[in-house]
């Protein structure tokens, strides 16, 4: 039994010796680094959803970025103190400044839905341009044949923008 293991062993040590005479001298060694490939070719860095987008103005304000389709509530620090996604409208303001003109506590959008907390800062091609809830919570895809200006968000979220956007209070659009 002994013979055996011995002569395995030998002859896993000789496989072994030819295995590693066969690979090639730079195998192992420090060369240049090649770069890395990436599925898309260049990954950029997560954006933190937090970060107040530049060019926004100074002061307590509420932040509307057309882009990315997100509402950010500002402090007098510059700080966001929240911030959340939205629904854009069929219309949207141009980018800049603007105050809140009036509130509703509900109301039926220019859509036809029942909407609450409805905050308007802006009119677009005649049709004014607000953040508001859906009384159903629901956050429909708008109509692109109708002109509306509801800018949706959840219940919660539009609770919150409610209590911060009072009238006079600045709304920065930026694209």
């Amino acid at each position: 039994m002994a013979g055996l293991t011995a002569a395995a062993i030998a002859g896993v040590a000789f496989l072994a010796y030819q295995a590693s005479a066969s690979v090639p001298d730079t195998l192992g060694k420090n060369g240049t680094p090649s770069a890395s490939p990436t599925a898309s070719g260049s990954a950029a860095p997560k954006k933190d959803p937090l970060t107040v987008p530049a060019a926004s103005g100074t002061g307590e304000r509420v932040v509307y970025g057309l882009k990315d389709r997100r509402v950010w509530l500002v402090d007098k620090t510059n700080q966001a103190t929240r911030t959340f996604p939205v629904v854009p409208s069929t219309l949207n303001p141009a980018p800049g400044s603007y105050t809140v003109s009036s509130r509703s506590a509900q109301v039926q959008g220019s859509d036809g839905v029942l909407v609450e907390h409805v905050v308007r800062f802006a009119k677009a091609e005649g049709v004014t341009v607000g953040f508001s809830a859906a009384v159903d919570g629901s956050l429909p895809t708008p109509n692109p044949a109708l002109k509306t200006g509801g800018v949706r968000m959840k219940r919660a979220d539009g609770v919150a923008l409610w209590s911060f956007a009072t009238i006079n209070s600045t709304v920065v659009v930026v694209p």
